[in-house]
């Protein structure tokens, strides 16, 4: 039975709570009342400036796979981006401040051509600073300042993003939109994967995201830009509502789910507890009511007009796959039932559905790749 229907049925609600108590009522949350000012776009990341050495860049993304994308029904690609990966300067050293506004036309010239192809099968862009000048939610890039203490970073953080406002000033707003910054956090070492991370004070987020709005904005009036959640993506920003922002949460709580054994995301990641969806996994019980509550202030979020999309989400592929789809489904029935969208990290690789690396899936083989139909199967449905 849709847990929808079960609220609105009273006669079976009054039984429930006759013989279970308050604790089911807690977890009736309530239903979106706003219609959600982002559209529910539905699709995937694609990974092809991810690295700030193009040197070390994943296999350019096919024309084929965005033909897939459009015929299984998706209308979306978010592009997360290094801003090295587009500049030209001397790798063999730390890049310098002066050189993060050294932009390389051929490079950003191949990023045009990859929105193009997205374009050409309907496709919304979301064109997302991975890596922005002065911080990184990944280690592996040496930054010369920091984005949330130094005003010469969120100047540079500026200028990228008015370049690209300028760039794609006369593409249809329904094409292309602006997220300006991935899984913002305050890092204690920028250089040290697994240092302390916490939320970035709310009026230091609103100084660096209000600055980047306003250089959009001097550039571009028309077209939707997206902040990414506080805390790495998982808390709403409340700081900026007043703002004509939308914001994007992830869909990876909790880790011991998502990040099962991914070394970049446990110190020791060969002595986990097993995950299980839902049971109790080490010293926590996992459940569809933890994800109501964790994604409760976001669908509040979209009762209060705010736009709200999932940017991210997934598993990699050490999590049993019966485990991740059970996950999941949940996941994305919490989001789909709010009106709200998301997005796959990625299409093909360790968290998508074609090559996916997983031991434990029946693949079916897919012009020469390795497709994942259960998972296909399950983002299609919602």
């Amino acid at each position: 039975m849709q847990r929808r229907t079960f609220i609105q049925n009273t006669s079976l609600l009054t039984a429930a709570l006759s013989t279970t108590g308050p604790e089911l009522l807690a977890t009736a949350k309530p239903t979106v009342l706003t219609k959600n000012k982002l559209p529910k776009w539905k699709g995937f990341n694609m990974l092809d400036f991810f690295s700030p050495d193009p040197a070390n860049s994943r296999p350019a993304t096919q024309e084929d796979y965005f033909k897939w994308m459009q015929d299984w029904g998706f209308d979306f690609v978010r592009l997360p981006m290094a801003y090295p990966a587009y500049l030209t300067f001397d790798r063999s050293r730390h890049i310098t401040p002066e050189e993060i506004y050294q932009i390389d036309p051929q490079a950003v010239d191949r990023i045009d051509a990859l929105v193009a192809m997205a374009h050409k099968y309907n496709l919304h862009v979301s064109l997302n600073l991975h890596r922005a000048p002065g911080y990184c939610v990944n280690a592996g890039f040496h930054e010369p300042y920091n984005l949330w203490t130094d005003q010469a970073a969120l100047d540079a953080f500026c200028f990228h993003w008015a370049m690209w406002a300028k760039r794609y000033r006369n593409v249809s707003p329904r094409k292309i939109s602006f997220d300006l910054l991935n899984e913002p956090s305050m890092r204690a070492d920028m250089n040290d994967q697994h240092s302390a991370r916490s939320t970035v004070p709310g009026e230091i987020y609103r100084k660096v995201a209000k600055a980047a709005f306003e250089a959009i904005r001097k550039e571009n009036p028309n077209h939707l830009i997206i902040a990414d959640g506080n805390n790495t993506g998982s808390s709403v920003i409340p700081e900026i509502t007043d703002l004509d922002i939308g914001q994007s949460c992830r869909g990876y709580t909790p880790g011991i789910i998502s990040h099962y054994k991914a070394p970049w995301a446990n110190k020791d990641p060969e002595h986990l507890p097993e995950p299980k969806w839902p049971g109790q996994v080490g010293d926590k019980y996992l459940s569809r009511a933890m994800l109501d509550t964790f994604y409760q202030p976001w669908i509040d979020l979209v009762n209060k007009g705010v736009g709200v999309h999932c940017g991210e989400c997934g598993c990699w592929n050490k999590t049993p796959h019966d485990v991740f789809l059970a996950w999941f489904g949940d996941v994305l029935d919490i989001l789909s039932s709010n009106g709200i969208g998301f997005a796959l990290w990625e299409f093909v690789g360790s968290f998508g559905i074609l090559d996916s690396g997983r031991t434990d899936v029946a693949y079916e083989d897919w012009y020469g790749h390795k497709l994942d139909r259960k998972l296909l199967d399950l983002l299609r449905k919602v």
